[in-house]
């Protein structure tokens, strides 16, 4: 039995699974992120409890926060760099998991996977130029450009584009420890909690956190439409489940570009074009697991 291993490591929480395939999850389980040592050695103990059981992973995929280096060349490939979450600045997740588990691991922006796994088997089949964000704890953006994912220098950090910011409608200044007021200093999670002072979920659906919120995220979205031009925008992650916001950004949206771009996507299907993760909160997990498949040199199983 081939089996892969695969792990979403968030800000607030890993995720790790067994598998032989998106739809033949074989054991799965939760983990708090803490310290990097607590945090993995959590993970290591979960799968090597599995293996006891099921048998040896063929390969690791990993879909982490970041800033992460993903250059293979690179003497640190595979760590964590300079992420706001402190304790894991220089965090060697590739060789520490090589080092217990000897295979083959395959690492990406959690993002990146989340795309990769809605390309296979979800909302973006098909496509072949396409971006997926998640609104959570932060704003990450990934996807696929010409079929590609999409690295270059780094990887692309689109929670932390610059947007304008009306400091009299919205006083507030942002949580980013690098950047104060970027997009995800403004809009992530964290930020939402802080600025109205009580977490996101408790907030109703007509309070006016929730049309600030969809404004600052159609100014990203422009942005991304009008330099990347993707055939599709899904939007995951926990501040996407409060679903007023869908139709409050594609409102927002299409007011911002004005008719600029004259296209029946935007000016008529705009519904399809903005729209959440098909495969829900599994897109991070499973992209991880097809991650895994890739770096076994396998090929990546279509259920």
């Amino acid at each position: 039995m081939t089996l892969w291993a695969g792990i979403e490591a968030g800000g607030t929480k890993f995720v790790c699974v067994l598998g032989k395939g998106p739809e033949n999850i074989i054991a799965e389980t939760t983990i708090e992120t803490r310290s990097p040592k607590e945090t993995l050695s959590d993970v290591i103990g979960f799968f090597k409890n599995q293996q006891e059981q099921f048998g040896p992973v063929k390969a690791i995929g990993i879909g982490t926060f970041g800033p992460v280096d993903l250059d293979p060349d690179s003497p640190t490939h595979g760590y964590i760099t300079t992420t706001p979450k402190q304790d894991w600045t220089h965090t060697n997740l590739v060789g520490m998991l090589k080092k217990e588990f000897h295979v083959p691991v395959g690492i990406d922006t959690d993002v990146n996977a989340a795309a990769l796994a809605e390309n296979l088997w979800g909302a973006a089949i098909g496509l072949d130029t396409f971006i997926y964000l998640t609104i959570g704890t932060g704003i990450g953006g990934g996807g696929m450009i010409n079929g590609k994912l999409v690295h270059g220098l780094l990887h692309p950090e689109m929670g932390h584009i610059l947007i304008p910011h009306n400091k009299v409608d919205d006083p507030f200044p942002g949580i980013c420890p690098f950047h104060g007021d970027c997009l995800e200093g403004l809009a992530c999670g964290p930020a939402i909690e802080k600025r109205w002072g009580v977490n996101p979920n408790e907030l109703p659906p007509e309070h006016r956190a929730w049309e600030l919120e969809a404004r600052y995220l159609a100014m990203g979205l422009v942005n991304y439409i009008c330099t990347l031009s993707p055939q599709r925008i899904i939007m995951g992650g926990g501040v996407m489940q409060q679903q007023q916001l869908f139709s409050l950004i594609r409102k927002n949206v299409s007011a911002l570009l004005n008719s600029y771009l004259n296209l029946p996507a935007i000016l008529y299907h705009i519904d399809d074009y903005i729209i959440p993760p098909e495969l829900s909160k599994k897109a991070g997990v499973l992209g991880a697991l097809a991650l895994a498949m890739e770096a076994s040199k396998d090929k990546v199983i279509n259920p």
